[in-house]
């Protein structure tokens, strides 16, 4: 298959409610594929929300601080575990379309949360991938993934991979990713601001494959809403009241090809991002690069990718 219709949901999350934000990523994914689309991306947590107290909520850090804990606690309880039934509609979405979406969420794994951007494909589990290193402040939330969420999914228009947000600037994490292949590649962000699109943009350049910049819509509000649809709790509230008042996540999606142009450009609000993939040009861009092959010196370089799982328990 020589094309792949794409798009990119830049669209405001249901932060902490996950029923909710599930019914709404399956609307909208479900308007893209009616719109022909054969593989529909969402920003980083959009189910859930980017957690933005971590950033700007100046308290957010501090030891035993009442609204981390209980923003922390409805995380656990709301986030996704492995086999969650309450993907089905938007696996169904892909089984009926046979087309596939790629959304980050919330991961319970044990009693630890994690990153996770899920690729759902049609027929198939959906395929991890559980951030590497969370970034600064998320480490207040996350735990790190490990290489066994390392991988592609193998479609029939080319292998198809995600990354998360600063993992686009860990080189090997990046020269792994080149090694597998990848034709279309989900570089999932909160907000795709100038330094995200730089890194987007090389990204394409680098692995000769196509990108789409997946950014959210979010604003302190969308957090306050949220929080009230589950019926609202005090002292997360207050931690949320510590926020600008001011949209902070502000998309700015693109879609991009392998000699890095750019097909298509989001502005600031919620919208649809379509484009078309001649997926031609990947072939013809290897021509002059190809950073796992003729460019890869492995005389020189060598890198040892472990994809076990690292539990840190092993039961005999």
């Amino acid at each position: 298959m020589t094309t792949l219709p794409v798009a990119i949901c830049q669209a405001a999350p249901i932060p902490l409610n996950f029923e909710a934000g599930i019914a709404k990523a399956a609307k909208l994914a479900g308007e893209a594929m009616e719109h022909g689309a054969k593989l529909v991306a969402f920003g980083e947590t959009f189910l859930g929300g980017y957690p933005l107290w971590l950033d700007e909520a100046p308290g957010a850090a501090l030891w035993d601080h009442p609204g981390s804990k209980a923003l922390h606690r409805i995380m656990l309880e709301q986030a996704i575990v492995a086999g969650d039934e309450r993907l089905l509609p938007l696996q169904e979405l892909c089984d009926r379309h046979d087309a596939m979406i790629s959304i980050g969420a919330h991961e319970r794994v044990r009693q630890s949360l994690c990153n996770n951007q899920l690729l759902l494909r049609p027929g198939e589990a959906p395929l991890p991938h559980r951030k590497l290193v969370p970034t600064h402040g998320e480490r207040l939330i996350w735990t790190r993934g490990d290489g066994s969420t390392l991988g592609v999914h193998q479609s029939p228009y080319g292998n198809v991979g995600n990354l998360i947000c600063w993992e686009h600037w860990m080189p090997l994490a990046r020269a792994a990713m080149h090694n597998l292949g990848e034709a279309v590649h989900i570089a999932a962000w909160p907000t795709v601001r100038e330094t995200y699109s730089i890194a987007s943009w090389h990204y394409a350049f680098e692995g000769r494959c196509f990108v789409l910049a997946a950014g959210l819509v979010q604003h302190r509000q969308d957090l306050l809403d949220g929080l009230a649809s589950l019926g609202g709790n005090a002292e997360a509230e207050a931690l949320i009241h510590e926020i600008p008042d001011e949209a902070l996540n502000k998309g700015g999606s693109q879609i991009i090809a392998p000699d890095s142009r750019v097909l298509a450009q989001a502005g600031e609000g919620e919208e649809m991002l379509h484009a078309e993939l001649d997926l031609s040009e990947i072939d013809n861009g290897l021509a002059s690069l190809d950073t796992d092959g003729h460019f890869s010196r492995p005389d020189v370089f060598e890198l040892s990718v472990s994809t076990e799982v690292k539990s840190g328990v092993v039961w005999d």
